[in-house]
């Protein structure tokens, strides 16, 4: 789709008019803490692909919605997966500060099940490269995945360890770059809490830690399992919809942010929608849902 047409068939208009209506979100302040509401980019992943929205859109969107933040996944900056040169990066943290928005964090599309060893390397290199690109944005982490193993046959212990390994490396690397590693449970290779949490502890960083996908516990009780992973969380994906029984539902916000709040968990809560529908009117109404426990 084409930037005009995006820009005259989407809500993403009033944005560009300067009319888009903020939503009164302000930090939960229960006992002198809580959260920070932020934004996944990977919620106009379509738009930003396809340019019809561009990044000053986003933050500005980001920005006059109520979010103090975006959550700025590496596919959507000029290059990817090369990182570009010094001064896109400097014009895009440039941009969100003078448009009075944070980027909470990047991430990128690695895989660490694979077996190949130049394969592998080839994945965590991609990692550190972001992990210097963060820190020349000010972005406190980068999101990575365990990866697919959808070809693998190697035992899965020997998966699980490469796996742990080579987050283990990319920890490393980042402490001497000031930039946190967030794994994320993306149901792919790692699909169940208790695994989640076997590579989480297996990584022995204070600069790893996990990031919480909402949507992709496969666990009955999933506000169950959601206590389970909070005391490793460093960042979220928090989704409309989560999995219940295979079957994907809306998300019990009220359920959820009794967790959160009882955690005391103080960081970013970044945001994000998925499927079909206009983003601009998807991402709204997420965020009108969650806006009583930020207020």
């Amino acid at each position: 789709m084409q930037r005009r047409s995006f820009l005259k068939n989407s809500s993403l208009a009033l944005v560009a008019a300067g009319g888009a209506r903020a939503i009164p979100i302000q930090k939960q302040k229960k006992d002198g803490i809580g959260p920070s509401l932020a934004l996944n980019a990977y919620s106009f992943s379509r738009p930003l692909l396809g340019g019809s929205m561009s990044l000053e859109e986003l933050f500005s969107f980001a920005a006059k919605t109520g979010f103090e933040a975006v959550d700025l996944t590496a596919y959507y900056i000029p290059g990817y997966p090369e990182v570009p040169e010094d001064r896109v990066l400097f014009d895009i943290k440039k941009m969100a500060f003078r448009l009075g928005i944070g980027i909470s964090g990047t991430g990128v599309r690695n895989d660490f099940t694979v077996s190949d060893p130049e394969e592998l390397k080839s994945n965590i290199k991609l990692v550190k490269n972001w992990i210097v690109a963060a820190s020349k944005l000010g972005v406190p982490h980068v999101r990575v995945f365990a990866g697919k193993g959808e070809d693998n046959v190697e035992p899965r212990k020997n998966v699980k360890s490469r796996i742990i390994t080579s987050l283990q490396e990319c920890a490393d690397f980042a402490e001497n770059h000031g930039v946190m590693v967030a794994f994320q449970n993306h149901h792919d290779f790692i699909k169940s809490t208790k695994e989640t949490i076997e590579i989480v502890e297996g990584v022995k960083s204070d600069w790893f830690g996990l990031m919480i996908d909402i949507g992709s516990i496969t666990a009955t009780d999933v506000y169950g399992d959601i206590e389970k992973l909070i005391p490793h969380a460093i960042t979220w994906q928090v989704k409309e919809n989560v999995r219940s029984g295979g079957v994907m539902v809306p998300t019990d916000f009220e359920k959820l942010m009794k967790i959160v709040h009882r955690s005391k968990y103080t960081g970013y809560f970044p945001v994000e929608t998925l499927g079909e529908g206009d983003p601009i009117v998807k991402v709204t109404k997420l965020v009108e849902s969650l806006a009583p426990y930020f207020s």
